[in-house]
C-alpha cells in the first residue's frame, strides 16, 4: 500500500436527530491539533437524514471541510448502511486517519469498516500521539484488564482507524475557518444490503443518570462503602450539586452499580468540572480515568492515600462525617 496517497484527518461526527454526541466534539478538538501537526485538513463526516443544522454546527468547530451523506437509511443508525457509506467515502477520498467515538455505534461499525478496507482498527483508545517522523498516529489503550497500557501503531496500512473513549479530551474553543466547504455526497445504500431494521427503541429508565462522562460534577465512591444502604448520602450530595454518582470496580463487582457508572481504565474516562472522591485510595486504574478533572477533592482517612497525589483539595477524615457536613453546609447556603 502506498501510504503517500492517503492524507487528511477525518472525524466521524455522531449525531442522533440532529444532536451531536459530546465525544465527537472532543475528538474534533484533538484532531485539529493532529491535523495541524501533520499539515493536513481536518474533515468532519456526518451521516443521517435532515442534518443541515448539525452540519453547520460542525463548521463552527475549526474543521476545514464537512462531508455530509443524507438518506432515510442513515437515520436511525444502521450497521450495514454506515459501513457501506463509509467504505465508499474512504475509497474515494483516501483519508490518512479516521477517528470515531467509542460509543455503541462507533465500536459497532469501526472493525467492520476496517475489514472492508483491509486495514487495522484500534478500540477504546485513551491517548493519541502523532509521530511527525513516521506520520503514524500512536494509539494508547488499557490492556490486560487495565494492568498495562499498550501503544499500537498501524504502520503498514491506511486509513488508520480507531475508537476513542468519551471524556479523554476536552472540547476546546474553536473559530470557524474561512470558506469551510460542505461537501454533499450522494450515496444510497441498496435496500437488500441492510439486513437489520430498528423497529422500536425503549430507553433504560435511568439512562440519563448513567452518563457520568457527561456530568459536570461527579461524586465517586469506592471500597470504603461497605453496605449498599450507605450510598444514599452520596446520591444526596450528587443531587444537591446537580451531578452524578460514580464508582470504582468493587462496587460494580458487588452488583450495586452497573459498569456504566465505573470510572477507570476498565470503565469510563471522565473530566468533570468537579470530582469528589469518597473513600477511594487512588489506584492507577481509577485515577487514569479522572485525573483530567478540573478540580479534584479527595476524602480519605489515610493521609498517605495515593489519590491525594492528584487532588487539588485533600480532606483527611471519615467520609461518613465529612459528607454529611458538606450536605448541611450546602443546604444552609441555599436557605
Amino acid at each position: 500500500m502506498d501510504k503517500s496517497l492517503y492524507k487528511n484527518i477525518w472525524v466521524y461526527v455522531e449525531q442522533s436527530k440532529g444532536t451531536i454526541e459530546k465525544v465527537s466534539l472532543e475528538l474534533l478538538s484533538e484532531a485539529r491539533k493532529i491535523a495541524d501537526a501533520a499539515g493536513e485538513k481536518l474533515v468532519g463526516l456526518l451521516l443521517g437524514n435532515d442534518i443541515n443544522a448539525a452540519a453547520e454546527a460542525v463548521c463552527e468547530m475549526g474543521v476545514d471541510e464537512v462531508i455530509v451523506v443524507e438518506g432515510a437509511e442513515y437515520e436511525p443508525y444502521s450497521t450495514d448502511a454506515y459501513t457501506f457509506a463509509f467504505a465508499q467515502l474512504c475509497k474515494k477520498y483516501k483519508p490518512s486517519v479516521l477517528f470515531l467515538g467509542a460509543t455503541d455505534n462507533g465500536k459497532d461499525f469501526a472493525p467492520r469498516l476496517a475489514c472492508r478496507l483491509n486495514t487495522g482498527a484500534i478500540a477504546d483508545t485513551t491517548e493519541l500521539y502523532y509521530n511527525p517522523e513516521t506520520k503514524d498516529v500512536e494509539w494508547t489503550k488499557p490492556a490486560f484488564g487495565g494492568n498495562l497500557m499498550a501503544t499500537i501503531v498501524c504502520d503498514e496500512t491506511r486509513p488508520q482507524i480507531g475508537t476513542i473513549r468519551r471524556g479523554v479530551f476536552k472540547v476546546a474553543p474553536a473559530e470557524r475557518k474561512k470558506d469551510v466547504a460542505i461537501i454533499r455526497e450522494e450515496i444510497a445504500t441498496p435496500e437488500e444490503m441492510i439486513r437489520t431494521l430498528l423497529k422500536e427503541f425503549i430507553a433504560e429508565k435511568a439512562t440519563e443518570e448513567m452518563k457520568i462522562e457527561d456530568a459536570e460534577v461527579i461524586v465517586a465512591i469506592g471500597r470504603g462503602v461497605k453496605e449498599q444502604a450507605q450510598t444514599a448520602m452520596f446520591v444526596e450530595l450528587a443531587n444537591l450539586l446537580g451531578g452524578a454518582v460514580a464508582v470504582t470496580r468493587p462496587l460494580v463487582d458487588n452488583e450495586w452499580y452497573t459498569a456504566k457508572s465505573q470510572i477507570g481504565q476498565s470503565g469510563k474516562m471522565v473530566s468533570p468540572k468537579l470530582y469528589i472522591g469518597c473513600g477511594i485510595s487512588g489506584a492507577v486504574q481509577h485515577t487514569a480515568g479522572m485525573c483530567s478533572s478540573d478540580v479534584i477533592v479527595a476524602i480519605n482517612t489515610d493521609a498517605s492515600a495515593p489519590i491525594f497525589g492528584v487532588a487539588d483539595y485533600a480532606v483527611v477524615g471519615d467520609m461518613f462525617e465529612v459528607v454529611p457536613a458538606f450536605i448541611d453546609e450546602i443546604k444552609k447556603s441555599r436557605q
